[in-house]
């Protein structure tokens, strides 16, 4: 007769490339010299689970955005009308870090560029260029992403992409 087990297992990831997780469970039984593989069905983790916001210097900004290899490159699609408020936007739904001083941002401007940063759980980079502009009540522009690997470039972009079209369009209040 078949009987069921139930088991825990930790398991450690190492990486966030594909932002999925793939295995096989090998075991062998004390009845049997054969030995069982399990292929376990894929588990999608989300970046916001691994993702948190972080400093660094311009200059290592910079060095670092030379170096990555891998970009996204993902279009402005918002209802937001203000630069501003779609930067703050961005920045909570990525859980990144503004590195561009407040002062560099403030003012009553049609148009605003930003770096933002953060680090992975596993130490991996990732770069975020906000450049927009609003052009006739409409915020237009690029979200760069930029990562030493694939996975966090696509994952980013997936993520900002369904992010920028879920804010409520009324105006923030200025305070």
């Amino acid at each position: 007769a078949m009987g069921h087990r139930r088991f825990k297992a930790n398991i450690k990831v190492s990486s966030t490339e594909t932002g999925q997780i793939f295995g096989t469970i090998v075991y062998d039984s004390a009845n049997s010299v054969d030995t069982t593989y399990v292929n376990l069905n894929e588990i999608h983790v989300d970046i916001m689970d691994y993702i948190k916001p972080a400093s660094c210097s311009d200059a290592v900004f910079r060095s670092m955005w030379a170096e990555f290899e891998w970009e996204n490159k993902v279009a402005v699609d918002t209802a937001i009308s203000d630069v501003n408020d779609f930067l703050q936007h961005i920045v909570e739904s990525t859980n990144m870090k503004c590195l561009t001083p407040v002062s560099a941002l403030g003012g009553d401007c049609n148009f605003l560029a930003a770096n933002l940063y953060a680090k992975s759980v596993f130490g991996e980079d990732a770069l975020v260029n906000v450049s927009v502009e609003k052009v006739l009540d409409k915020v237009e522009g690029y979200i760069r992403i930029r990562a030493k690997t694939q996975g966090i470039a696509l994952s980013l972009g997936d993520r900002i992409t369904l992010k920028q079209r879920n804010k409520d369009s009324t105006p923030v209040a200025a305070h």
